[in-house]
């Protein structure tokens, strides 16, 4: 048996060289028991009588009770493989010569000894098992050559022959083969020639050479993660959650989602994954990030100081309020508390009767003779103005100073002008917004009444109160 240890060194040697057995797993190795069949197919005298006791093991097979053959070999593509076996037997049954017994063939077989048989051999073998549609059939046909031991005899030989293996799992089979193999001594004696024989093969074949990193049964150049195990129907990638998402490209890779939102959840069904949803359990608006607006002004409830009656942002989601009920809203109403008309941003307009007061009580204004200072009996008068323009507070007016014609030209105009200041400076002094005043002196040029009696110069003598639009 020294010898064949070294045989399987040998071939293990050439095989690396060698070539394999499909595009995936390129690498295959075999092991198992020959058989060689005593060179009975030599001595017959026709093909017919070649093969007709092929199964007759028992009479012509020799066969040792251990591993006695290893192959290995590589897929070279469309279907070829290129292989290297050695094996080794001893022969214990060898037809010596053939006689004609009543027209029937009769096979004379001797046991020559101590006659050690090794044989190794290259060989092509074309699988048919692609043709056939099987995953499991394999048939294949092989040629090839090689050189045999028999005994002290050794020669080439031309080999074929036919192959069958059953595919026990992707990269496990149980194979069987028979080759013919064609020598070209002439004569059949021990240790001198070897003969045309059969030989005989029957063990396990194992593929290899495919990658498999995350050892998920999807060979890395399928598997499109091929450093994480995954379900095949995923193409070997992992989809933790269950969704039909694979991890790679969920964004929720823990939590079953939809694939619209990239495998996120949507909890409450309004269209807005959970992760972007600011309000995951409560249906709601998109542009709200998800949150509901149950009155419709576009301000998420949450943010909605009103939440059932829609108001404008600016105010927190409620309507502005009109306090006066004027139809003015208070943010635009310059007088919220007081009913007035829209064309007056909400303050009442300032009325003819109110006009008419204004100057009833301006004409009874009373100054110092030729001063600007008041006499002590019209300051309830300036009272009673003050508090009709308060009751206008967005109006504006303007005081007007009048004289008689009494007097140089001039003196009367500076007169008209500082009494008219003076009523002015009144009215601010006493809450009236200086913005809304203003001051005009005209002397003797506007008279209302003659100044030819002393009636008349008094009418002439005024203050009046005109309303600026």
């Amino acid at each position: 048996m020294k010898h064949l240890n070294k045989l399987f060194a040998l071939l293990l040697l050439l095989g690396l060289s060698s070539q394999a057995q499909d595009s995936d797993n390129k690498w295959a190795i075999s092991f198992g028991a020959n058989a060689v069949d005593g060179a009975r197919v030599s001595a017959a005298e026709s093909v017919k009588n070649q093969f007709s006791q092929y199964f007759d093991a028992k009479k012509y097979w020799s066969i040792i009770p251990s591993v006695s053959t290893i192959s290995v070999s590589r897929y070279v593509g469309d279907n070829f493989t290129f292989g290297v076996t050695g094996s080794v037997n001893k022969i214990t049954k060898l037809v010596a010569d053939r006689q004609e017994i009543n027209y029937q063939s009769v096979y004379n077989v001797t046991n020559p000894g101590d006659l050690m048989y090794y044989a190794v051999d290259g060989t092509v073998k074309y699988s048919f098992m692609s043709l056939i549609k099987s995953k499991v059939i394999d048939p294949s046909a092989h040629v090839g050559g090689g050189y045999t031991w028999f005994g002290d005899a050794s020669a080439g030989t031309i080999n074929g022959g036919l192959g069958l293996t059953f595919w026990l799992s992707k990269q496990v089979g149980l194979t069987f083969t028979s080759t013919y193999k064609h020598s070209f001594d002439d004569t059949r004696v021990a240790n001198v020639d070897v003969p045309t024989h059969m030989q005989h093969f029957a063990g396990l074949t194992f593929k290899f050479g495919a990658k498999d990193t995350d050892g998920d049964g999807i060979y890395d150049k399928y598997d499109a993660c091929p450093e994480v195990a995954g379900p095949k129907e995923f193409n070997g990638c992992p989809d933790t959650d269950g969704d039909k998402i694979i991890d790679k490209d969920d964004a929720c890779p823990d939590t079953p989602g939809l694939a619209q939102f990239q495998g996120c959840p949507d909890t409450d069904g309004d269209g807005v994954a959970d992760k972007d949803d600011a309000c995951p359990d409560e249906a709601g608006v998109v542009a709200l990030g998800g949150c509901p607006d149950k009155d419709g002004d576009g301000i998420a409830d949450k943010s909605d100081k009103c939440p059932d009656v829609k108001g404008p942002k600016e105010n927190g989601g409620c309507p502005w309020p009109d306090r006066d009920g004027d139809k003015v809203l208070d943010k635009d109403d310059k007088c919220p508390d007081v009913a007035g008309t829209v064309a007056n941003q909400g303050c009442p307009e300032v009325t003819e009767e109110a006009i008419k007061r204004l100057n009833d009580y301006a004409k009874t204004i009373l100054f110092d003779t030729a001063k600007s200072s008041f006499q002590k009996q019209t300051y309830p008068v300036l009272e009673a103005i003050t508090s009709i323009l308060k009751e206008y507070p967005y109006s504006n007016f303007s005081i007007e100073g009048h004289t008689d014609s009494d007097g140089k030209d001039a003196a009367n105009q500076t007169l008209s002008e500082n009494r008219a200041t003076a009523v002015k400076d009144y009215l601010v002094e006493h809450g009236i917004a200086a913005s809304r005043l203003t001051s005009a002196g005209y002397g003797e040029t506007k008279p209302i009444d003659t100044n030819k009696t002393k009636a008349g110069k008094a009418n002439n003598r005024r203050v009046e109160v005109k309303l600026v639009k």
